[in-house]
Order: structure tokens, then sequence, then C-alpha cells
């Protein structure tokens, strides 16, 4: 009966099983083991377990990590950091719409794996040809979604801590909208969404509904907000898209509103010549008081009219 082991070659990667090989394994043991990626370093993450023979063949566990393998690993270190560097170097100047997020290479040497991120297909042939040209070994390009890119850089959280697919998650659980409606929380993209722009694993944690239902994320990024209108309800793009409806809608009677405001107030020229008529229809009329055909007393002189010319008088210089 084989033994296996779990083993991760990543914090929060996936365990994969392999074969003891008749080795004294424990958990956090370093070992060398032979996988599809190449010669690489794992960590023992389970105790050994028999099993019952079968079809599956495992790769086998090769040996501990030795003093050579950890001064190889330090040397493959700076070979991946002049890679990235060199690699986006190479990808400025072709003007690739692409992200590189990092690079790793095998133990042997034998590869090196470039990821990156893109909303695309990319043709990256001649970006092969140039890596290959470098570095003399095999190049492998793989493209990765937001999520992996968070989980690859790392960061903190909102909360302060640590982000949770560095730390302890080990897959992507699908994430919806309806779990913050039923945790009722701000449906606030700022607040709900994490460093990749996706929502927050953390959603999941504390909803009590049922999760058979929920087979995919229920969200899209900001730049297909107009398809979202044509997709089922419960995307953060849609819920913001009615906020805005909403808001829409009360515009035209605050528009309103302002337009009677304006009405009421009247233009320069209309509101000094209001003023004007006023004062006018305030004024006794002199000339019903005092009618014309009114006989004058006796030695009382008859008044001279006023002149309303607005013109001064020229005086007239005397003559010398």
């Amino acid at each position: 009966m084989p033994e296996i082991v779990g083993i991760k070659f990543k914090q929060c990667g996936k365990a994969y099983d392999f074969e003891a090989n008749e080795l004294d394994l424990k958990i956090g043991d370093s070992v060398i083991v032979e996988s599809d990626f190449g010669i690489s370093v794992g960590r023992v993450v389970t105790e050994k377990k028999g099993v019952e023979p079968s079809d599956r063949q495992f790769k086998k566990v090769i040996r501990h990590m030795n003093d050579t393998d950890k001064k190889s690993k330090e040397e493959n270190a700076k070979i991946e950091k002049e890679a990235r560097d060199y690699c986006r170097e190479r990808i400025m100047a072709r003007g690739l719409p692409m992200k590189l997020v990092g690079a790793e290479s095998t133990l042997d040497r034998k590869r090196i794996v470039f990821y990156f991120t893109a909303d695309g297909r990319i043709d990256f042939r001649e970006l092969v040809k140039d890596l290959a040209a470098k570095f003399k070994t095999r190049i492998e390009m793989r493209q990765i979604g937001v999520r992996d890119e968070a989980r690859f850089i790392g960061g903190i959280g909102i909360c302060g801590r640590t982000l949770c697919c560095s730390t302890f998650l080990s897959s992507f659980e699908p994430v919806s909208i309806k779990m913050a409606k039923k945790q009722e929380l701000t449906l606030n993209v700022g607040k709900l969404s994490g460093q990749c722009g996706r929502l927050m694993c953390c959603l999941r944690y504390e909803y009590e509904g049922r999760l058979e239902g929920i087979t995919a994320d229920e969200e899209l990024p900001a730049e297909l907000e107009e398809k979202a209108k044509s997709e089922p309800e419960g995307m953060i793009s849609q819920v913001l898209s009615k906020i805005k409806e909403n808001g829409d809608e009360n515009r035209p009677q605050q528009d309103s509103k302002a337009q009677t405001s304006a009405a009421r107030v009247p233009n320069k020229d209309n509101r000094h010549r209001g003023r004007r008529d006023v004062r006018e229809q305030q004024k006794p009329d002199m000339k019903t008081a005092q009618p014309e055909n009114q006989p004058q007393a006796e030695g009382e002189q008859p008044k001279q009219e006023k002149r309303h010319d607005r013109r001064p008088r020229r005086r007239r210089r005397p003559n010398k």
C-alpha cells in the first residue's frame, strides 16, 4: 500500500498528493519533488497516509531540501528579479497591452514562467523569442485573473489585516451581492470591493443563506457597466445604475424649482422700471390739484414753470 503526503508549493496554493517514497516526512518539512512544472521546492502540509492501489499514478518525493538546494533557490531569486525587469522592458518596447505580475523559475532553471494580466488575448510570440534568447531556457507565459494577481502581490485590506487570499485561502469561492444585502451592508463599491476590484471574499464568512445557488461571482468591472444593464439583477454596477436613475428622476423637480425661483427675480431694467412706475403713481397730479382756469388772487404774480432740462445753463461772459 503506497503512502502519500500533501505538499504545497505556495503558502495559499492547493495541496497536491505525492508519494512519500519511504522517506520520513513531517508537517513543515521542505522537500524536493518532480512535478509537471519541473523540479521544485515544496512544503509538507499533511501526515502520511496509506491509500489503496489504483490506476492513478503519484509523483514521488525526491529528497529533503539540503544546503545546495537552498543556495540554488537564493540564486533563482536573483534570476527571477532580472527576468521581471527585462520582461517589463521588452513589453514597453513592443507596446503590448499587458501587465506583468511576476516570474518564477524551477529549481533546475530549465523553465521560467511569467504571470501577467490583460483584458483580452495577447500575441506575445515575439516577446517569448526575446526572453528565450536572453535566458537560454524554456519560457512560459500564463495569463491570470485579478484575484490571482492580488494573491500573488499581497497587501493590506480595509480591515487592517493581510489579505485573506494571500494568508489562508486555497481557492476562490463565488461571492454575490445578495450576501451584502442579507447582512444589511451599505451597497457602496468602495466598501464592498477588495484590492482586486471584486467583491470581498469575507462577505461569504457571515452569510447564513444557501450557497448552492451561487455558482459564479455576480459582479462586473467598471468598464462593462453598460453591458451589466442587460444582465440579471444582483450586480454592483446594476445597483449603482438604479441609484443613479433614482437620482435623475428627482433632478427635474429640482430644475423646475430653480426655474420658478429664477422667474421671480426680474431683470435689472424691469426692476428699476417697476419702482419708477410705483413712484409716479404715488405722486399727486399737480394739474388736478390746481386747475389752469382757477383765478389768481390780486397782486399775485403768475408762477413760472420749472425747467426740467438736466443740462446746466451756460453763463455768458461779460463784455469787456
